[in-house]
């Protein structure tokens, strides 16, 4: 099977495009909940950072965060309905800083490879196998 720079594999790229972003809501929704919302207004709120987010994915992400002891929630009565609130834990305030640090350090890396010029990326054909380099060219 024949793969071209200018046509990816979209099954592949779909995968790893939810690996990205399943790490990155993770710390966007502790980030967002470092003050109180409940789930609609969390889910507006990352809406307008550009993070769509839909309720089948974020509900049972906030139970798991709160299971996990990184998020505290409460029901309360709101415009006559109840709702139930979330916000970060002590625990969960801890985790997101280091998460942070792990995510500035990280980014720092990548930025350093994609800033590279072209000409100082090591080729990488010529220290692959032969057999290797050949699969990589059907």
């Amino acid at each position: 099977m024949q793969h071209t720079v200018n046509n990816p594999n979209p099954e592949v790229l779909e995968n790893l495009r939810s690996e990205l972003r399943r790490g990155s809501l993770i710390v966007a929704v502790l980030a967002e909940l470092r003050a109180e919302q409940y789930g609609y207004t969390l889910r507006k709120s990352l809406e307008e950072h550009g993070i769509a987010i839909d309720e089948g994915t974020l509900y049972p992400l906030l139970r798991r965060l709160e299971t996990q002891g990184l998020l505290v929630s409460e029901w309360r009565e709101q415009d006559r309905r109840n709702k139930r609130f979330y916000q970060l834990s002590p625990e969960g305030a801890e985790v997101l800083e280091r998460l942070l640090d792990d995510w500035e350090a990280l980014s720092a890396s990548l930025q350093s490879i994609l800033q590279r010029p072209a000409s100082s990326v090591p080729a990488t054909e010529s220290k692959m196998a032969p057999n290797a380099a050949n699969k990589e060219s059907k």
